[in-house]
């Protein structure tokens, strides 16, 4: 089931970046790279930047982009550090994601997070998935429990949605949702997903 689920949220994000036309992606807590290794095939990305705080995950990120072609590795720049600190030089990508990555920090430092992202760096869109705990019950996870040990929170679709609409409203975006995959008529999908759009008069 594992497996499966990430294989979904995998090509669900690549078909919205597919369907945006972005061409320079930052990728804001990559890991090794399972979201990563699949964009730079993508012959409309011209620009990936990987972040996260994991040396150990970027080592093993960068053993595995050796073996691929020069013109492919040469679309990429990793950075050993935090998301909420970002560089000034990144400001203004096509796109960013983060896969999976918001339930990994507290929710306190949540504020951080959109100020980093959607003050500073200002993509033109954002992608944004984290498991939906209203789908926990059906797949066996006791409400006692997260589905990881290093989650620090899982929300229900109501609340990922109220902050979604607040961290849009506040900075300028609209955003959609999309539940990965829809597959339950009351709890929706194990994953649930936020795409963002810069408004065109914040572009100016």
């Amino acid at each position: 089931m594992t497996t499966w689920l990430h294989e979904q949220r995998l090509e669900v994000v690549l078909a919205v970046f597919r369907s945006s036309g972005a061409e320079t992606v930052l990728d804001l807590g990559c890991g090794d790279g399972a979201l990563l290794t699949r964009l730079i095939r993508e012959p409309n990305i011209r620009r990936i930047v990987g972040i996260d705080l994991s040396a150990e995950a970027l080592h093993r990120l960068r053993v595995k982009l050796r073996e691929e072609p020069p013109a492919i590795r040469c679309k990429v720049e990793l950075f050993h550090g935090s998301l909420m600190e970002p560089r000034e030089s990144l400001a203004g990508f096509d796109a960013a994601i983060l896969f999976e990555t918001i339930e990994h920090i507290d929710p306190d430092r949540l504020s951080l997070v959109e100020r980093a992202v959607f003050r500073e760096l200002r993509p033109a869109m954002a992608i944004v998935t984290t498991p939906n705990s209203d789908f926990n019950a059906l797949l066996g996870v006791p409400s006692s429990r997260f589905r990881h040990p290093d989650h620090r929170f899982e929300w229900g679709r109501i609340k990922f949605r109220t902050w979604a609409d607040g961290v849009s409203g506040r900075n300028g975006y609209g955003v959609t949702f999309e539940d990965v995959p829809d597959m339950h008529p009351a709890c929706g999908g194990p994953t649930q997903m936020g795409v963002f759009r810069r408004h065109v008069k914040s572009m100016l």
